[in-house]
């Protein structure tokens, strides 16, 4: 997956309207997109940690947070809008998926002066399936149809929604916006998270939206945790933009930048060291070459000349014509050319994209089905054709907007609601 720079997220997004709906991880997503508009920098542990503050990276804060009090009931509110002259990103803090808050900010979207937005991103279940009551779960599947339904009746076809699944969680979770701490031991809310976003990706692709299964990407990415079990660390944080941007670019039939496959932002597996531990018993000769090593072995050096025999006394009328061995050279992978790998360069990318995506892929399989090992071989040459594109599930047809990027070859899409119109430009 090609990173996209800065510079190239101010063009994708120039002139657009972008609304991020949902809890705190949802809000990490926000502050994330707002800096990567700006420049290219993580965010830090404190900004990732701050919540309701007056100001971010050139944002406002419009309502909520610290204009009042500070609290963790389902009654918090927190609005936040980065604006400059080209890109406008606004966020609304949701403890439900669906309420009589959530009509009130469709409507508030509806009147204002910027029209309804280009881009919505949105995932509310954390808080649906831990904070209503022992009937969460029955609420949580209604307000889904409650909820698409409204949104499929509101938003205009030329309007991008993404439905996010929610992101795993650890297996002990102290997040203060649970009001009983989990039990050592006790993953129902592991298992709950995965079984409801199967639902709601299910109900989602059903009214024609679009699905980007943050799970299955995130599934082997644990360590990116933070000891809290909910939120994630800001690697974690720029390799889901990345997947986000890819998705929105994938939607709007905009090539990307074409420029050589960079690692993913994320480590993968237990342990922080590059090496990927050993299985006992395996054959050392059965893994794949280490990072800085040619993919083939080199060819076997020609024999040594023979000793040179005496010339004649006489001379020749033409000089011996020395005949060079040829000698195939293996030229080195160009992801391969460091003997240190960078600490985002320390796993494949192979976790985190399906080889073959189905149409009806929802990424909740068990985690065998997914595993790799040991890698298939790589080939010497680095072949553009093969590059491997984010696990997304379309629910809107492909069209070509006007912007600095030019169209790329068009797959077919089966979609339920009819062809987004093409995005008209917002005045200067």
């Amino acid at each position: 997956m090609v990173h996209l720079q800065a510079s190239e997220v101010q063009q994708l997004l120039h002139n657009k309207f972008v609304v991020i709906l949902g809890d705190s991880v949802q809000r990490a997503v926000y502050k994330d997109l707002v800096l990567l508009l700006q420049k290219d920098c993580l965010l830090t542990t404190n900004q990732l940690k701050a919540k309701g503050e007056e100001t971010f990276e050139k944002d406002e804060l419009v309502d909520g947070g610290q204009m009042g009090p500070m609290h963790n009931g389902i009654q918090y509110r927190e609005v936040r809008q980065f604006c400059d002259d080209h890109h406008l990103v606004r966020f609304y803090f949701l403890t439900r998926v669906y309420s009589p808050y959530l009509e009130a900010i469709l409507q508030e979207l509806q009147s204002s002066e910027h029209g309804l937005p280009d881009v919505i991103i949105m995932n509310s279940c954390l808080w649906d399936l831990s904070r209503y009551g022992p009937g969460s779960w029955w609420s949580y599947l209604k307000n889904l149809e409650s909820v698409f339904g409204l949104l499929g009746q509101v938003l205009p076809e030329s309007c991008l929604l993404v439905w996010n699944t929610a992101m795993p969680v650890g297996k002990q979770i102290t997040a203060g916006f649970l009001q009983h701490k989990q039990q050592p031991g006790d993953d129902s809310l592991r298992a709950r998270v995965i079984e409801a976003n199967f639902y709601s990706s299910t109900e989602a692709k059903k009214h024609g939206f679009d699905v980007l299964d943050l799970h299955f990407h995130f599934r082997h990415a644990e360590q990116h945790l933070q000891r809290d079990g909910v939120h994630w660390d800001e690697r974690a944080h720029r390799h889901l933009s990345q997947l986000l941007l890819a998705h929105v670019a994938d939607a709007w039939g905009v090539e990307l930048p074409r420029r050589a496959r960079v690692a993913t932002w994320i480590r993968e597996g237990p342990g922080a060291a590059g090496e990927r531990p050993r299985q006992p018993n395996r054959d050392p000769r059965a893994w794949p070459p280490p990072r800085g090593s040619p993919l083939l072995p080199s060819p076997p050096l020609p024999p040594p000349p023979p000793p040179r025999l005496p010339l004649p006394p006489h001379p020749r009328p033409f000089p011996f014509q020395q005949v060079m061995p040829r000698v195939l050279f293996c030229p080195q992978d160009t992801y391969f050319s460091s003997d240190q790998p960078s600490q985002s360069d320390q796993f494949s990318s192979n976790y985190f994209y399906s080889d073959v995506p189905s149409p009806t892929q929802t990424g909740f399989a068990s985690e065998d089905d997914f595993m790799i090992d040991p890698q298939p071989s790589v080939l010497p040459f680095a072949m553009p054709h093969l590059r491997r594109a984010p696990v997304v599930h379309r629910g809107f047809p492909r069209h070509s907007p006007r912007g600095p990027y030019g169209p790329w070859g068009r797959r077919p899409r089966s979609p339920r609601r009819p062809a987004h119109s093409r995005p008209q430009p917002r005045p200067q």
